[in-house]
């Protein structure tokens, strides 16, 4: 074999080589940009927000016999759309309700154009999140109903000033669609995906407070369940300041 040929061989087979290798490496996973620490305005805008839907929710109820906003159901009884879809005309946004198909789902033809038509009072703050991502969620079985669903708001067992009504979720969701926290009586659920843990919850009578992270399975646990006959023995400490 001539030194030529040789060197020519060599040449090929090193250009194969990288060629394998570079389809067999994995692809190198963009680095997560790293948060400045939530600001005093950033805590202020969410809560603000809760406490908007929260404002919401009541005049739906005035508007529908005491009841709260739940998902919107098809003839079959299977959840179309989400709760946040039923509050629409109570958060100024009236025209974009009337745009839903409410005896369609949320992934339909039609509706699924709207995903992105998600309302300023549903946005997340401070981090970064797919279009028509929302951390606002409420609370629900494994069935996917709301747990306050066989309530009205005056009538929840526990009280309003005991049960969370709505709150920022460690994961978002789609807006319109009819998914939100799971809460099974045993695990608890991750919040505070704005905040690092931290938390802002808003309660049936209204109020919105923020929430340690971490905060004590017992304690979240007694504010989730709207009818488990128990003390809500909140301190200090479990707030966030």
């Amino acid at each position: 074999m001539t030194n030529m040929f040789r060197g020519t061989l060599l040449a090929a087979l090193g250009v194969v080589l990288a060629a394998t290798l570079s389809i067999a490496a994995p692809a190198a996973k963009p680095k997560e940009e790293k948060l400045e620490p939530p600001t005093a305005k950033q805590f202020a805008s969410s809560a603000n927000n809760l406490k908007q839907i929260g404002l919401a929710i009541h005049n739906f109820a005035s508007a529908n016999q005491d009841a709260p906003p739940t998902n919107v159901y098809g003839k079959d009884k299977k959840a179309l759309l989400s709760w946040r879809v039923q509050l629409l005309p109570y958060l100024e946004e009236e025209e974009l309700y009337k745009k839903f198909k409410l005896d369609e789902p949320w992934d339909s033809e039609h509706n699924k154009k709207l995903i992105d038509k998600l309302p300023k009072i549903y946005a997340p703050i401070r981090v970064k999140a797919e279009k028509g991502l929302t951390f606002y969620q409420g609370f629900m079985d494994t069935k996917g109903v709301i747990l306050t669903e066989r309530f009205g708001i005056g009538n929840i067992p526990d009280g309003t000033s005991n049960t969370f009504a709505v709150a920022e979720s460690g994961k978002p969701v789609i807006w319109t669609k009819p998914s939100d926290i799971e809460f099974d009586g045993k695990n608890m659920p991750v919040l505070g995906g704005m905040f690092d843990g931290k938390f802002h919850a808003l309660l049936y009578d209204g109020s919105v407070n923020r929430y340690r992270k971490g905060l004590r399975a017992d304690l979240l646990a007694k504010l989730i369940d709207p009818a488990d006959g128990l003390v809500v023995d909140t301190i200090e400490e479990d707030y966030d300041k």
